[in-house]
């Protein structure tokens, strides 16, 4: 007879199973990803496709609105930064309007606001009709950002969240790569016309999108928040990968609404806070350490993403190829285009990696990665402002800096922020700790995409890289001593990695030895299971 062996705290416990272990009884392949977690995902995360194709278009169409409406270089910055900003607004309402109306109508109303806004800026006839348009997209902008990612964590299963909470950022980047397209794809009309249509086609998406979400569930947690269990037990059963998941989600989300555990009505009475009462004076003025690590993690992971100047080189990359020496239209749209697809392919690796990796070393690389290549950048641009001749290597390595910019920023940096920082904040808080994650995120990408033309005529544009560069490296040093891993963690286990802002590698080993031990433990009753059984 062969046996099974087990520890548990130092005591060797065998048992007899026939001619099999317990190993031979135990599934050894993955669960396969849920399907339908996934389908949801996908259809929220289009809403991320505004954000980027407004983003990757104006970076084209604003060659053409330049010389069409003989705008300055400072208007130029103002029209491209300034939807970051007014994405604030719509934030800061999708927090709200999220809990009020739940999250599936939230994104059909971030949709309608955007098609407005893209047919607004498509007729705009002079700079501030245009700038009324860019108001009225931005809103949209902002509300999507803040539900595709709340959304998606709440309708993905644990094993799966890192891989289908990327999405949202994925599609951004497809959104990106479709503005590159559109510029290329419309150059070729009249001047006064082809940047019209770049704008207005930005309405074609947000259709889509609206019609999209009519296959939605809701999210389970805002189900059971309006008392709604029977129809948030219905959805947790589709996005779950086993039963017992599906219950163990249920059980924690109904713990932190405070519904009692034992209760099993389809409808129960749930006390309601319309307008978010408590949340900010917990967030603010009476955070428990928990709740400061957590913000402290969120904000400062929002604000390094955009503050290592990102946005400089996807929303200025034909003024970055033209001081490499390319001064062709044609040729520089193309080479945005290469950015897109850089930035869209990595971006689809990134996805992959998320759940078997983990967060903390794909950001540790990405940030680490950036800070040789910013300062990279710098130096080639450095290299070319001083030299009267063509340079070609110093061209080509420009070049290749920014394409590798996109891509390790895409691999890392990119997704991980929506991730993580949706992720770690408690259920009671996490419509309002993401717009929080979203303002930071939208108004240093203003500030950013607002001060690059001026920052680089300061101190030149290959010093304005070698900034970025050590923005990059405080970063990396911010991310490498606050955040925890937080792979494979349901989210409300989140409170046990958060609390110690330099003392939580101490709390994650602890849980590491408590899934063990309940893994020896599991492992126990099981042989305990099947010899009982082979007994009788």
């Amino acid at each position: 007879m062969s046996g099974f062996e087990a520890d548990n705290n130092g005591v060797s416990i065998s048992v007899a199973a026939g001619n099999k272990t317990v190993a031979d009884f135990e599934v050894s392949k993955k669960p396969k990803r849920n399907k339908f977690a996934f389908a949801c995902s996908i259809l929220a995360s289009l809403a991320s496709i505004l954000l980027g194709y407004d983003i990757g278009v104006m970076s084209g169409a604003i060659i053409y609105i330049k010389d069409d409406l003989k705008i300055s270089d400072v208007q130029v910055e103002i029209l491209v930064g300034i939807l970051n900003l007014y994405c604030l607004i719509g934030a800061y309402a999708a927090g709200r309007t999220s809990d009020w109306i739940g999250r599936r109508y939230t994104i059909v109303v971030a949709a309608a606001i955007f098609f407005v806004g893209a047919l607004l800026m498509g007729f705009a006839t002079n700079y501030a009709f245009l700038m009324v348009g860019r108001f009225v997209a931005g809103i949209g902008v902002g509300f999507a950002l803040l539900i595709a990612p709340v959304y998606t964590a709440e309708v993905s299963p644990a094993s799966s969240r890192g891989f289908l909470n990327s999405f949202p950022e994925v599609f951004i980047n497809i959104g990106l790569l479709l503005g590159y397209v559109s510029n290329y794809a419309f150059s070729k009309l009249r001047a006064d016309l082809g940047w019209r249509v770049m704008l207005g086609a930005g309405a074609i998406p947000s259709v889509f999108l609206a019609i999209g979400v009519l296959a939605m569930p809701e999210s389970p947690r805002w189900l059971i928040m309006q008392g709604r269990l029977g129809e948030a037990k219905t959805v947790l059963d589709k996005t779950s990968d086993t039963k017992e998941e599906a219950r163990g989600r249920l059980s924690d989300i109904k713990a932190a609404a405070g519904i009692p555990e034992d209760c099993t009505d389809d409808i129960v009475q749930v006390q309601k806070q319309t307008h978010g009462e408590g949340v900010w004076k917990e967030l603010f003025l009476h955070p428990t350490p928990v709740v400061r690590h957590v913000l402290i993690c969120a904000i400062g992971i929002h604000f390094f993403q955009q503050a290592i100047g990102l946005d400089s080189v996807v929303l200025y990359s034909p003024r970055i190829f033209e001081k490499a020496g390319i001064t062709s239209s044609d040729h520089k749209l193309l080479a945005t285009i290469a950015i897109g697809l850089s930035k869209t392919i990595f971006i689809l690796v990134a996805t992959f990696l998320l759940d078997k990796i983990g967060r903390r070393p794909l950001l540790l690389i990405s940030s680490g990665g950036m800070v040789v290549i910013l300062a990279t950048l710098g130096f080639s641009l450095t290299i070319i402002g001083h030299s009267d001749n063509k340079i070609t290597w110093a061209v080509g390595l420009c070049i290749t800096m920014v394409l590798s910019s996109v891509a390790v920023f895409s691999i890392g940096m990119g997704p991980i922020a929506w991730v993580y920082s949706t992720e770690i904040f408690p259920l009671r808080l996490r419509a309002q700790g993401a717009s929080i994650g979203v303002a930071v995120n939208r108004v240093t990408s203003g500030v950013i995409s607002m001060s690059f033309i001026s920052l680089y005529e300061a101190i030149t544009i290959g010093g304005a890289f070698f900034l970025y560069a050590g923005v990059a490296l405080v970063a990396f040093f911010f991310f490498f001593t606050f955040l925890p891993e937080t792979q494979g963690k349901t989210l409300e286990e989140m409170e046990w990695l958060f609390g110690k802002l330099v003392g939580w590698r101490e709390e994650a080993q602890k849980l590491k030895r408590k899934r063990k031990m309940n893994e020896a433990n599991h492992q126990i009753q099981l042989g305990n299971n099947l010899t009982t059984d082979r007994r009788c």
